[in-house]
């Protein structure tokens, strides 16, 4: 009984001794390795909704409506149907050249003046791509005559335009002369969006308005009303104004009149 008793504790001690050595080394981890690939977040196709346009899907992504047509082998009307699948890569795209007419070569009897004449025709007829600015043919005027609350942020910045304060109900007037090429809601974080086409380069939008009152494919004037002041998103009346330089966001205020 006296051996038992003895042979006991020394199991005892032998556990705890062995337990005291194992809690006072530092155990062997493995290195952890993340080997998982960095994801690309960049959406590369857009399912086509009810109510949507080239033009709206083309300002959503920061794209140039022109080069979304051509990737996606769009005819010159740009119509899409619901349901459709766009590619949003326009890196592919590639300009238009310049198509050159062959000037048909004097014959013997041709005088030097003749031929000269003729070399200046086959010039004439050189087909040129359209230029990349236009600026200077489109007179601006402000949407909404108002305090700016937010300005342009460029890059990356959240403010792809100017926030104008206005009177609920005031009229949205258009910013310069073009054809309306999207008016409704399907674009979120715009509430009801009007877009109007200016030229093959320039866009302007009007958003968070509270009523619309053109529509798809009207003619506007400058300064003609296509919308009214609302506050969608917001506790203030304002307007979100957006103008688009070949499918990437500007800073109005370089294009808009000073105010007096």
């Amino acid at each position: 009984m006296r051996c038992s008793r003895k042979m006991i504790r020394l199991i005892i001690i032998s556990i705890a001794f062995g337990v005291f050595i194992g809690c006072s080394s530092t155990p062997y981890k493995a290195p952890v390795v993340d080997a998982t690939p960095i994801p690309d977040h960049r959406i590369k196709t857009h399912h086509v909704g009810p109510g949507e346009t080239l033009y709206s899907i083309a300002l959503r992504y920061d794209l140039d409506y022109k080069k979304l047509a051509a990737v996606n082998k769009l005819d010159s009307s740009y119509r899409i149907s619901p349901g459709q699948i766009l590619s949003l890569d326009t890196s592919s795209y590639r300009p238009p050249t310049a198509s050159v007419v062959p000037a048909k070569k004097p014959t013997s009897s041709t005088s030097i003046t003749q031929a000269a004449s003729s070399k200046i025709e086959s010039v004439a007829k050189i087909v040129f791509p359209a230029p990349a600015k236009q600026a200077g043919a489109l007179k601006w005027q402000w949407p909404v005559k108002g305090e700016v609350l937010e300005a342009f942020q460029a890059g990356d910045g959240l403010n792809k335009g100017i926030d104008i304060r206005g009177k609920l109900g005031e009229p949205v007037l258009a910013a310069a002369d073009g054809e309306v090429v999207y008016s409704g809601t399907g674009l979120r974080g715009y509430g009801q969006l009007v877009i109007v086409k200016h030229n093959e380069q320039f866009l302007s939008a009007y958003a968070h308005n509270r009523v619309l009152v053109v529509a798809e494919g009207d003619k506007v004037k400058a300064g003609q009303k296509i919308a009214e002041v609302g506050s969608s998103g917001t506790n203030t009346a304002k307007l979100h104004f957006e103008i688009r330089l070949d499918g990437q966001p500007v800073n109005p205020l370089a294009y808009l009149p000073r105010l007096q």
